[in-house]
């Protein structure tokens, strides 16, 4: 079976943040990734990591922490001076952390000068990065617009034109199983024609973005077919549990145990 992470952002969040970590070790978890973990000491995270031995797999852009303003500005036209500024920060911070992905989150913009703002700012993102940290991997997601209206990134074929546009070997698809779902409602054929470019995996289900069990979509035949095609990346737990994080971890046992 595949590497799981477990997204910290959304699980375990019976607990305070730090203790989060320890928790996703003991339920068996490979690694760990965190939407926006800039409102917590670097320190405290690094040294958590340490004691868990969990790899940080991914983080998001911008920072600080989300709290109700913009989810994202690289396509926001006229704001490039700002996003290389904040890009510089997060990728400081994702340095620190030792992450392994970073996704840059597009914002709500639409037209053709959003499109070539996402690409110029993607460009020299990648460019950016490949100098000051080339160990680190950049990621661009779809997104539906039902749960995220006016999002700019909300179609798989846009986001293959893009990574065409950038080229940029460090900058790959951050394949979102629950939003591929949710835009063209056929997960499977949107992962055969785009699974190829895909550097990380988020995982739910497409039924109120819960615990990933074989249902809209086939998550243990999903999971099957990512061994059998050599997927090498980690395939994230992003969702909401119905009840407590632990209390709905059958789907992550039931993984382990066909491996």
């Amino acid at each position: 079976m595949p590497k799981f992470a477990a997204n910290l952002s959304f699980l375990f969040k019976e607990g305070p943040f730090i203790e989060r970590f320890s928790a996703a070790m003991a339920a068996g978890f490979d690694a760990v990734e965190v939407l926006f973990p800039y409102d917590t000491p670097a320190k405290d995270i690094i040294e958590v990591l340490r004691i868990t031995g969990l790899p940080l797999i991914l983080i998001n852009t911008p920072p600080p922490n989300y709290t109700g303003g913009a989810r994202g500005f690289a396509a926001t036209v006229g704001g490039e001076e700002r996003f290389q500024h904040d890009f510089r920060r997060a990728l400081r911070f994702a340095d620190a952390l030792g992450a392994r992905h970073v996704h840059i989150m597009a914002g709500e913009a639409d037209g053709g000068a959003a499109h070539d703002t996402f690409v110029a700012n993607l460009t020299w993102a990648a460019e950016f990065a490949a100098k000051k940290s080339p160990q680190r991997s950049l990621t661009i997601e779809p997104i539906n617009t039902t749960d995220m209206p006016g999002y700019f990134l909300n179609d798989f074929d846009q986001a293959a034109e893009i990574l065409d546009q950038v080229g940029a070997p460090n900058l790959g698809l951050q394949f979102d199983a629950y939003h591929a779902h949710k835009i063209t409602g056929d997960m499977p054929a949107t992962w055969a024609k785009h699974g190829a470019r895909a550097v990380h995996i988020q995982i739910a289900d497409p039924d109120g973005r819960r615990e990933p069990v074989a249902g809209a979509i086939d998550y243990p035949a999903f999971f099957a077919q990512l061994d059998a095609e050599g997927y090498a990346g980690y395939v994230s737990a992003e969702y909401t549990p119905r009840t407590s994080t632990d209390a709905g971890l059958k789907w992550l046992k039931a993984a382990k145990t066909a491996a």
